[in-house]
């Protein structure tokens, strides 16, 4: 059964979490999806490993579905995360918002992808052909979070 706001570990079906907040009073829903490159800055990603403090990375995504709702009223967001083992090309996260108007959809839309790397509790592990490293806000796994 699929949540609003989730932290998975299986291939993400976008269509679920769109179908999720498309409702009558909805002229407009967006969906960014964010995937798994293969050329970052000159250098070649073989995959990406996430990992994730899963209670939190789901709680931290409901408040975030929660200020979309209060800065764009008559808005609905939906939004999940992968964990594990990405291949180029694989889906990270998907983020859906429906709006009455578009330009709220797509303003709460990239709102909410910033704020995933703000404040959610999911690392990213970049391994390329000449090494790895902890990419983002949070170089590493803090001691006691669990995957």
């Amino acid at each position: 059964m699929m949540k609003a706001f989730e932290v998975v570990s299986h291939p993400i079906d976008t269509q679920v979490y769109a179908d999720y907040v498309l409702r009558p009073e909805a002229g407009a829903v967006t969906v960014f999806t964010g995937h798994v490159r293969e050329w970052t800055n000159g250098v070649r990603t073989l995959y990406l490993a996430y990992e994730a403090y899963v209670p939190m990375a789901e709680k931290k995504l409901a408040e975030i579905g929660q200020e979309i709702e209060e800065k764009w009223p008559g808005t609905r967001a939906a939004i999940a995360h992968r964990i594990g083992e990405l291949q180029i090309g694989d889906i990270a996260v998907v983020i859906a918002v429906s709006s009455p108007h578009r330009r709220d959809a797509y303003e709460a839309n990239e709102y909410a992808i910033e704020r995933i790397k703000e404040m959610v509790p999911i690392w990213k592990k970049e391994i390329w052909e000449d090494g790895e490293e902890w990419i983002g806000g949070q170089k590493k796994k803090p001691e006691g979070a669990r995957t």
